[in-house]
């Protein structure tokens, strides 16, 4: 199984890299795979986008509006083709970005599972997302759990890919 880990890069202090890193292990160790959008920086982009897209959002916005349609296409591919279930961490930067709602409901569209990690109080939380969501967790330690001891919920994820 393929988990697609969504949620805050962009305005996230350590690029949405600190969550991700720490639920890796544990989905590695049930034998599951993840694709990582905050360490796939390379994605389909050149060299010269890699490197200077960022800058492009004050200086030059078409060009930064063409490299991140590249990235947004890449990623909607990689949740359509590619990945079993979303899990997606939702902290008071989620909401800054549009990135993370996108995937989600794209992802709920498909009817591809989606496991929110949710950190802030739920009732501050868009009903919308919520709607997308399979399962609503308070922390990465519950969902930790859920995932490690519930077979079912595992199960449920195999169909989809």
């Amino acid at each position: 199984m393929i988990f697609y880990l969504s949620g805050p890069i962009e305005y996230s202090a350590d690029l949405g890299k600190g969550w991700r890193a720490e639920i890796t292990p544990l989905l590695n160790s049930l034998g599951h795979d993840v694709y990582d959008p905050a360490e796939d920086e390379i994605k389909n982009l050149t060299e010269i986008e890699v490197r200077e897209f960022r800058s492009w959002k004050k200086s030059d916005l078409s060009r930064f509006q063409g490299a991140i349609r590249k990235i947004i296409a890449y990623d909607l591919d990689k949740i359509e083709h590619h990945c079993n279930a979303i899990i997606c961490y939702w902290d008071q930067n989620a909401g800054r970005g549009a990135g993370t709602q996108g995937e989600l409901t794209y992802a709920h569209r498909l009817e591809i599972p989606v496991y929110l990690i949710c950190v802030i109080p739920v009732e501050k939380v868009s009903g919308w997302l919520l709607g997308c969501a399979t399962e609503v967790f308070p922390n990465v330690e519950s969902f930790s759990d859920f995932i490690s001891h519930n077979p079912a919920a595992r199960m449920a994820t195999e169909g989809h890919s």
